[in-house]
């Protein structure tokens, strides 16, 4: 008989960002390996997952669980009645909560220990409620997932978590979605932001410290002074809350072009990507880096740093910088100056992120449950 696996959705967000792009990779290969899936979700995503994931069933909560603190709520008493109505022999939580009180195994992802390494880099607000949650899961949850063996030491080293209960799982790409994008998508999204073909570094993320948005700005300040056709540097995403960007902002000279098109549909994403002189990533740490894999799996040269998970996912195959801004500046210089350096990284980071799919995700994933329904 196989695996009955009740996955929740419900905590993806409506612009769907990294969480959705990781919940809709992953149900989707879950659904292709043939397991018993039930997904759990919005009223507003049932459609969309029903499309999605057509052999599972797709179980849409009460309309109020648009509201985090009811959702939260409802998932200590709701989830687990749709897991005894559906018969799951396990429940996954992708997102931090779970509830105390669930009935069969749980299984959580853990997505990273940044809240508990910087706490100062990120919302108060928003901490409080992960940190909580994460300190909740490690202590009760039957198995943790992690994406990538950072994040495990990290939860060990901080938090004093059970690495004997944790199994690292990989984030996937969609190769059809982010794939080296073809001259006509390039040319449509630099059309779309006004460039008509000037080049460009690109950006993808929400402006919160630990993306190192304003040190990026300065080292490209410092990269590109002084040339003729300096490259715009384009800061795509919405949400965030880095006070010190708008500081950064302010010091950019009047000659140099900084453009913000806030958030940026997944179709549009190869042409950016695949479309930029560079992009750069710079952040001071990930617990996987899915933008990274996304850009390289578009075929696109990347500048990141060595700071946590990164390394796991770049491999050989991206720039890296230290995450000050002598040091972006420094290295990003050098890549806008060497074509053959950028041709080179764009072959070798298209062909990393091969590598990485969401089957052998779903696999490690299936481990995990397997795991969790034995123990």
């Amino acid at each position: 008989m196989a695996l009955g696996v009740l996955v929740d959705a419900t905590a993806v967000p409506a612009d769907r960002g990294a969480l959705g792009r990781y919940v809709d990779g992953l149900i989707a290969a879950l659904c292709a390996a043939g397991i018993d899936l039930t997904v759990a979700c919005q009223r507003s995503d049932e459609e969309r997952y029903g499309r999605l994931v057509p052999a599972a069933r797709v179980v849409a909560g009460p309309a109020a669980i648009v509201h985090r603190a009811t959702r939260l709520a409802w998932e200590q008493t709701g989830l687990p009645r749709i897991a005894a109505q559906v018969g799951a022999d396990v429940i996954h939580l992708p997102y931090y909560s779970m509830p105390i009180q669930a009935g069969r195994p749980t299984v959580v992802t853990i997505h990273d220990a940044a809240f508990f390494s910087e706490p100062e880099a990120h919302n108060p607000v928003r901490s409080t409620y992960i940190k909580s949650a994460t300190r909740t899961a490690c202590r009760r949850a039957t198995r943790m997932i992690v994406p990538s063996k950072a994040t495990r030491d990290e939860l060990v080293r901080l938090l004093g978590a059970d690495p004997t209960r944790m199994d690292v799982a990989y984030h996937g790409v969609d190769h059809d979605a982010f794939h080296r994008p073809s001259d006509d998508e390039k040319r449509r999204l630099s059309d779309r932001l006004g460039l008509r073909g000037r080049p460009y570094i690109a950006f993808l993320g929400a402006l919160e410290p630990r993306k190192n948005v304003p040190n990026l700005i300065r080292g490209w300040v410092q990269a590109v002074t002084g040339l003729s056709t300096p490259p715009v540097l384009v800061l795509a995403g919405s949400g965030g809350w880095d006070d010190e960007v708008d500081g950064a902002m302010a010091t950019v000279p009047l000659n140099l072009q900084v453009i913000r098109p806030g958030f940026l549909r997944s179709s549009s994403l190869p042409g950016f990507f695949g479309g930029a002189l560079v992009v750069a990533l710079p952040s001071r740490g990930e617990g996987f880096g899915l933008p990274v894999l996304e850009a390289m799996a578009c075929g696109a040269p990347v500048l990141t740093t060595r700071r946590a998970s990164l390394p796991e996912v770049g491999g050989d195959a991206v720039a890296y910088t230290e995450p000050d801004a002598a040091g972006i500046g420094r290295v990003l210089r050098e890549l806008i100056d060497d074509a053959g350096q950028r041709e080179t990284l764009a072959d070798a980071a298209y062909a990393r992120s091969q590598e990485f799919t969401w089957a052998i995700s779903a696999e490690a994933h299936l481990a995990s449950y397997q795991r969790a329904v034995e123990q």
